[in-house]
């Protein structure tokens, strides 16, 4: 596996994820709660009320969560992924990843989270601010996360490019 991830990292196109040593709580959500802003193609739009920032979600049937935002600062996206099953994640360690999304491929660093999100889930969060990425994510539909310690997973993107779109919308009104 080692050899493969070092093959599609020589071949990755130009990343610019934003791989920048930050803190955790860059992501982590304010003490106030959310709000329940919409929900579009089967994605939930959640204001942060401390924050003043949006975050779309999407929970599949194996009550696996993916979400993306944007930083405290609303410098930088994120995109996490986070799941009930036990994969060793400490919180914040940090482990280079691979993603193909629709065959375009990139890489970054994921910082793991344990618990500050909801209660029983861990997973990992990536920051990225590179335009590409950001419309693959928006505009395609399967992405392959590829770890360094753990087995590869599959995350359905169907319905992210209206949840990006409602997400914008929402992070508007909250400024």
């Amino acid at each position: 596996m080692t050899k493969f991830k070092t093959a599609l990292s020589v071949s990755a196109i130009a990343v610019g994820l934003a791989t920048g040593a930050m803190a955790e709580d860059v992501i982590a959500p304010g003490s106030d709660g959310f709000t329940k802003y919409g929900e579009v193609e089967g994605w939930t739009v959640y204001v942060d009320i401390e924050r003043k920032s949006c975050l779309i979600e999407n929970v599949d049937a194996a009550a696996n969560v993916v979400q993306m935002g944007l930083t405290a600062d609303h410098s930088v996206g994120y995109l996490g992924v986070f799941s009930k099953n036990e994969a060793g994640v400490r919180k914040g360690q940090k482990e280079e990843v691979i993603i193909s999304i629709d065959g375009n491929v990139y890489s970054s660093k994921a910082t793991g989270m344990k618990g500050n999100i909801t209660k029983g889930y861990s997973g990992g969060y990536i920051l990225a601010n590179n335009p590409a990425f950001i419309s693959d994510l928006a505009k395609k539909y399967t992405m392959t996360v590829f770890p360094e310690t753990e087995a590869a997973f599959v995350v359905d993107l169907t319905g992210t490019y209206k949840a990006m779109e409602m997400g914008r919308k929402c992070n508007a009104e909250q400024m």
